[in-house]
């Protein structure tokens, strides 16, 4: 009980510190002079996921590579099957602009790479793993992800939803003192990193006293704690008719957990794939997978029954994955 209290109270602390760190970024950088465009698909866009990154950084550290892994394929799991799919039944989310669009294809492309690697030591008789040098090829990955959605945004930045949505968010902050928002910033990061050692800690002890694999408690406890701000980001959004930013939020986050926050850990320490983590990874390509003929072929529409579809894909892969464990 104790180890489960420590781990909520360190997905709390994850959650505020993020907040704060992006509150108090945004206003430094808009006082530097950088455009509110550039703030909210940076800056605000990114920042939903800085609970995983710590999260991944701090488990390499601790040598924890299940949690890191189940931390970051489960809140993409949980951002397309639990987060999209709410944000469909509260309002049908449509597609209008470039940006996200331009970004679904290389959603799909990156958790393909991932399965590649997972399934390349399989392959010649290794365990599955994500060593150093594949984490070095997804982050190459990203600074290409970055140079051209920088060039797509460029190009559309006058006209496209997504963009606009984002421009509007920045300028509704309320504007704080000269000292604040450093305040904010600096201690955003002070809670990301005390909250990220209380969130590893206690998935480690809990794994441990439950008797459950820690990938387990990655996949369904940190990882569903840290995607909440990627939950509410969306919902909002989705009632407020804001579409694109809506499946913007799910698909850029998932696309930085798992080019960047993933490697980030990798970086530190070889990730190992957990007994099922080749079929966690499938099912989060599935997902993906799922997406590009929705939005391609149909009427660029998700609707409530694709909702009502990736909830219950989403519910019934925790059930079948927890009642398997580790097996």
């Amino acid at each position: 009980m104790i180890d489960l209290l420590l781990t909520i109270a360190g997905i709390v602390l994850l959650l505020a510190g993020g907040t704060g760190l992006v509150r108090g970024a945004s206003q430094i950088a808009m006082r530097f002079g950088v455009s509110e465009m550039v703030v909210g698909l940076t800056i605000v866009a990114f920042g939903t996921s800085t609970p995983e990154l710590v999260v991944n950084v701090i488990s390499g550290l601790r040598g924890a590579s299940e949690v890191a892994f189940g931390n970051v394929i489960g809140s993409n799991i949980t951002n397309l099957g639990l987060v999209l799919g709410a944000a469909a039944l509260m309002m049908p989310v449509q597609l209008h602009g470039q940006v996200v669009k331009r970004e679904l294809p290389f959603l799909l492309l990156g958790t393909t790479v991932i399965a590649v690697m997972a399934l390349d030591g399989t392959l010649k008789g290794d365990p599955p793993q994500l060593d150093r040098s594949d984490s070095l090829i997804l982050l190459l990955l990203f600074l290409i992800f970055i140079y051209l959605m920088a060039s797509d945004i460029w190009r559309s930045r006058r006209d496209d939803p997504l963009v606009l949505t984002m421009e509007a968010r920045v300028h509704e902050h309320q504007r704080f003192g000269a000292m604040l928002p450093w305040l904010l910033a600096f201690g955003g990061v002070g809670l990301l990193f005390i909250g990220g050692e209380m969130t590893v800690r206690g998935a480690i002890d809990l794994s441990t006293a439950v008797g459950i694999p820690a990938e387990i408690v990655g996949l369904f406890v940190v990882a569903v704690g840290t995607s909440l701000p990627e939950l509410v980001t969306s919902v909002i959004a989705a009632r407020r008719g804001e579409s694109d930013l809506a499946l913007g939020n799910v698909v850029g986050s998932n696309i930085f957990n798992g080019l960047f926050v993933l490697p980030a850990g990798g970086l530190i320490t070889d990730i190992v794939v957990p007994h099922g983590g080749v079929a966690d990874i499938a099912v989060s390509w599935l997902f993906a997978a799922l997406l590009i003929p929705i939005f391609y072929l149909g009427r660029s529409r998700f609707g409530r029954g694709f909702g009502v579809l990736f909830l219950l894909g989403y519910f019934t892969y925790v059930i079948v994955r927890t009642s398997t464990g580790g097996h």
